[in-house]
């Protein structure tokens, strides 16, 4: 069952690499534009893209930040780790689905099950922490019952 939680932890780090690598080449993109651009006769024109190019390196680092975050909180990560109680990097096994506690990371595919990575933080995450097989806890006028956690 590590196997398991090593390909789940494989895949939401190939997420975030992902991330990083989109929002860093989004910030390469706007900042060669901006050098690019020269100034013509209308000033303004040249002023008003400068800015828009500006706005668009401070939106990617945003997301860069953030993408950083979610490698922090993954590298705090043992996927070799067992526990009988969901913590964080635990795969949780319920009636109404199949989660990882780590970074939101949406639906992950391991041999033909699926999981939802989902944040520590997040309802679900909160909900998930700390429980036990055959512990069960309602979200959203759902009812989850814990079958196992590995």
């Amino acid at each position: 069952m590590s196997q398991l939680k090593q390909q789940l932890y494989n895949q939401c780090l190939s997420y975030v690499q992902k991330s990083m690598e989109a929002a860093q080449l989004a910030i390469n993109e706007a900042q060669k534009a901006s050098t690019d651009d020269t100034k013509s006769s209308a000033g303004d024109k040249y002023e008003t893209g400068r800015e828009m190019m500006q706005q668009e390196t401070d939106r990617n680092m945003k997301q860069l930040n953030e993408a950083n975050k979610l490698k922090v909180a993954l590298n705090k990560i043992n996927p070799n780790t067992v526990s009988d109680k969901a913590d964080t990097g635990s795969v949780v096994i319920t009636d109404n689905g199949n989660f990882y506690i780590a970074v939101s990371a949406g639906i992950l595919m391991v041999d033909d099950g699926k999981y939802f990575a989902v944040s520590p933080a997040s309802p679900i995450g909160t909900k998930l922490l700390g429980q036990k097989a055959g512990a069960m806890f309602k979200l959203n006028d759902k009812t989850y019952q814990i079958k196992q956690v590995i």
